[in-house]
């Protein structure tokens, strides 16, 4: 299981997305946001190379507060052919120097996230180590799609993020990464599957949502 360091990142990640945010499509804000972490989940790569953080901060630079859902990676490496989903680099104090990408660009974050879905994966506290969180709630209906997964295409929208994911075994999917977060469960009668977990709000109180959509992909 992933080990949280207790140290420094310079710049920190809510220093990063501050300049990445405002140039989404998916960004309701205008000009520079002021962000709070919100909370959020992790998920093991099996290994142990890549991190993956499924991410909510809080934009309260506006009249109103709004909530993203930022999955992110952490590698000690760049990411072939993948420039395009740089978030920024940061020298970690352990770790050494690390590079952020958005992660629905990063296949390792899709197959952890495909192996959740599938119950393959546990999820895990987003700051303490080696500690499963079981609020994480993921669930997956009909036919499932045999693994390993390949990322095949990745389009960004007004509120979400979709993935397109084929299994070399058939079957695909579109994991629809909810970017905007709103309070609320799924609606399970039009989707093939979700991840819902918790974060929390500016003023402190608790919020649940969906972070990820599945659907059946058009062929």
């Amino acid at each position: 299981m992933a080990v949280i360091h207790r140290t420094t990142l310079t710049p920190t990640k809510l220093e990063l997305l501050t300049s990445w945010l405002p140039t989404r499509p998916w960004y309701e804000g205008e000009g520079r946001p002021e962000l709070l972490k919100g909370g959020g989940f992790r998920l093991d790569d099996p290994k142990g190379e890549v991190g993956i953080d499924f991410m909510v901060v809080t934009d309260v630079s506006g009249d109103r507060s709004v909530s993203y859902h930022v999955p992110l990676t952490y590698r000690g490496a760049p990411l072939e052919d993948t420039a395009h989903a740089l978030i920024g680099t940061a020298e970690h104090g352990v770790l050494g120097p690390r590079w952020v990408y958005d992660g629905t660009h990063d296949p390792v974050l899709v197959a952890q996230l495909h192996a959740l879905l599938h119950g393959d994966a546990e999820p895990q506290h987003q700051s303490v180590s080696d500690t499963p969180d079981p609020s994480v709630v993921a669930s997956l209906t009909g036919a499932p799609v045999p693994g390993p997964v390949r990322l095949t295409g990745v389009a960004d929208g007004p509120h979400a993020t979709d993935i397109v994911v084929d299994g070399d075994g058939g079957g695909r999917l579109t994991l629809r990464f909810t970017r905007v977060m709103r309070p609320g469960e799924a609606d399970a009668g039009r989707t093939r599957g979700h991840v819902t977990a918790g974060w929390r709000l500016h003023d402190e109180t608790e919020a649940r949502g969906v972070y990820v959509v599945v659907l059946d992909a058009p062929r």
